[in-house]
C-alpha cells in the first residue's frame, strides 16, 4: 500500500503531537511543520521510537512569520509529488495584543492567516493528493462576530477572547471556502472542535489571566490523546468527501453558529487573506 503523505503545523505538544504519533502508526509519513526545529527532531526521534516508521521529517515554519511558511511550502514542493491530508492544527491565543513581524494580529495570523497561506502554496500537492484539508477550530468560534473592518485591533480595544474566537470562526470560514472552490479538483476540508484539552494551550497568555483561564477551564479538560480523536478519525475514515466542508466533535457532525454560515463572510475573509498574502504567492 502507497504511503499516505500527512503535512501538520503545531506537532511538537498538544493534539499535534497525539495526531502525528497515531498517523505514523498508520505508516502515514509524516511532515512535522514547527517553530522550533530542536525540538521537532526530538519528537521526530520520539515517533521514530515508537512506531518504527521512519518516514518522519522536520519542516522549518513559524506561522507568525510569512516568509518561512512560503520556504516551508517550497521545500515541500521540492520533496513531494503529492499531499493526501493536511492537518492545520496549530494555533494559540495571546492574553495581551501582539502584532507579528508582518504588521498582523498575533491571532489572526497564527490560527488563520499563516494556515491559509500554506494551504494555497501547498495547493499544487494537495490537487495532486486529493487531499483532506483539516482545520483545527473550536467552540470558541461562538463568540466571533465576522467583522473584518479592524483586524489589526487599531480602533478598539483588544480583547483575548474576541481575537481568538474571530480566529477560530475564520477556520469555519475557510473550511467552507475551500471546499466550495477546490471540490472539483479533489480536495475536501473539515473543521473540527478538539474539546477543551489539557495541553500548552495557555503558553501565549500570562500572569494572572492565564491562572484564571486554566482555573476555570480545568474541570472540563480532556487529555490531548482524547482530543486528537476526530482530527484522526477525519484524516483516515473512508468515505468522506460527501461531508467535506463540516464542522465535527467527536467524530460526529455538530451544528456551527448561523454566522459561521455566512456565504459573504466566508468570500470576504477568502478575498482579504488573498491580498495579505499575495506578495508569497507571486
Amino acid at each position: 500500500m502507497a504511503l499516505r503523505t500527512t503535512v501538520i503545523t503545531g506537532a511538537t505538544s498538544g493534539i499535534g503531537k497525539e495526531t502525528a504519533l497515531a498517523l505514523a502508526k498508520n505508516q502515514h509519513e509524516i511532515y512535522l511543520l514547527v517553530r522550533n526545529t530542536q525540538k521537532g527532531d526530538r519528537l521526530k526521534e520520539k515517533i521514530i521510537a515508537q512506531t518504527g516508521n521512519k518516514n518522519i521529517f522536520v519542516v522549518k515554519c513559524d506561522l507568525a512569520d510569512l516568509q518561512t511558511v512560503r520556504e516551508a511550502a517550497d521545500e515541500l514542493k521540492a520533496k513531494l509529488f503529492a499531499v493526501n491530508v493536511l492537518i492545520n492544527n496549530a494555533g494559540g491565543i495571546f492574553g495581551e495584543k501582539q502584532m507579528t513581524k508582518d504588521g498582523l494580529e498575533m491571532t489572526f495570523q497564527v490560527n488563520h492567516l499563516g494556515h491559509f497561506l500554506l494551504t494555497m502554496a501547498l495547493m499544487p500537492l494537495l490537487e495532486k493528493g486529493q487531499a483532506r484539508v483539516i482545520n483545527v477550530s473550536s467552540s470558541a468560534h461562538q463568540m466571533g462576530d465576522g467583522n473584518f473592518d479592524d483586524l489589526p485591533w487599531a480602533q478598539k480595544k483588544y480583547s483575548a477572547w474576541k481575537a481568538y474566537g474571530n480566529a477560530k470562526l475564520d477556520n469555519l470560514y475557510f473550511t467552507k471556502a475551500l471546499a466550495e472552490k477546490y471540490a472539483d479538483k479533489g480536495i475536501s476540508s473539515f473543521a473540527v472542535h478538539p474539546g477543551i484539552v489539557k495541553t500548552e494551550f495557555w503558553a501565549g497568555t500570562s500572569g494572572v489571566f492565564s491562572k484564571i483561564m486554566e482555573l476555570l477551564a480545568s474541570p472540563f479538560m480532556i487529555t490531548p490523546e482524547e482530543g486528537a480523536q476526530t482530527t484522526i478519525w477525519l484524516a483516515t475514515e473512508p468515505g468522506m468527501d460527501a461531508k467535506s466542508s463540516q464542522y465535527f466533535v467527536k467524530k460526529k457532525l455538530a451544528k456551527s453558529t448561523v454566522l459561521s454560515w455566512s456565504e459573504a463572510n466566508r468570500n470576504k475573509l477568502w478575498d482579504i487573506s488573498k491580498k495579505l498574502v499575495s506578495k508569497y504567492l507571486a
